[in-house]
């Protein structure tokens, strides 16, 4: 009985892994769409969105099966209720990518402005984190979803400079008013990737040490109590 539990504990994390490779992969394409202003890829990333909702629900129903017939405890329940929680959060990244490439695709004059060169430095930590992420979660490894977390100062820092960047040449350039409001919108997006990925990070802590805990604010706290 517990080999068959097993197996199924195992198929459902390769679920996760293969979404969060999914995700990985569909971050890379709108970076490069964003970087070439290549609108076909975009709108083929933005129409096929729906793709990492199948693949969520898909793993919705195998968790909410195993906990209804298998009556999982202490650290097999926590692997599953992580589960959960984490597919929401990888889910909700490719809905940022989605949202990304909904932006250049719907309006025209997007083209007329450059990517600024921040912004995609910018999207490539985002992404980095959450492959970190992802693997924190996989490997059950604590340290590197501390590492994870310690890196969204990073992507809200540069947030911070990309909207000053953009409020200034709203200021200045009255020609690209819409162009730098559409990146502000994308930064956002960006910047809520981050958070999308501590996240993650946090419910891979959790699956080790039983609490679910803002590992940002106890960095902090730790700083503090130096």
């Amino acid at each position: 009985m517990r080999s068959v539990f097993d197996r199924e504990i195992m198929g459902l994390l390769n679920d996760i892994s293969s979404m969060g490779t999914r995700v990985d992969r569909i971050m890379g394409d709108t970076i490069k769409a964003l970087k070439d202003h290549d609108f076909i890829l975009a709108r083929q990333i933005f129409e096929s969105d729906h793709y990492i909702n199948d693949m969520e629900a898909m793993v919705e129903r195998k968790s909410f099966n195993l906990i209804a017939l298998q009556q999982p405890i202490a650290g097999d329940l926590r692997r599953i209720t992580a589960s959960l929680k984490v597919v929401t959060d990888i889910e909700r990244v490719a809905d940022q990518c989605a949202d990304i490439c909904e932006i250049m695709t719907t309006y025209p004059d997007f083209h007329s402005m450059q990517t600024p060169p921040l912004l995609i430095r910018m999207f490539e930590e985002a992404r980095d984190m959450f492959v970190g992420a992802i693997d924190s979660f996989m490997q059950l490894d604590v340290e590197k979803a501390m590492d994870v977390c310690a890196k969204d100062d990073s992507v809200d820092e540069k947030f911070s400079q990309m909207v000053n960047e953009l409020t200034s040449l709203l200021q200045s350039d009255h020609k690209h008013v819409s162009q730098a409001t559409d990146y502000m919108f994308i930064a956002k997006y960006i910047e809520r990737i981050g958070d999308h990925a501590t996240n993650i990070a946090e419910w891979a802590a959790f699956q080790v040490t039983g609490e679910h805990k803002n590992m940002q604010q106890n960095m902090y706290d730790n700083v503090d109590e130096d």
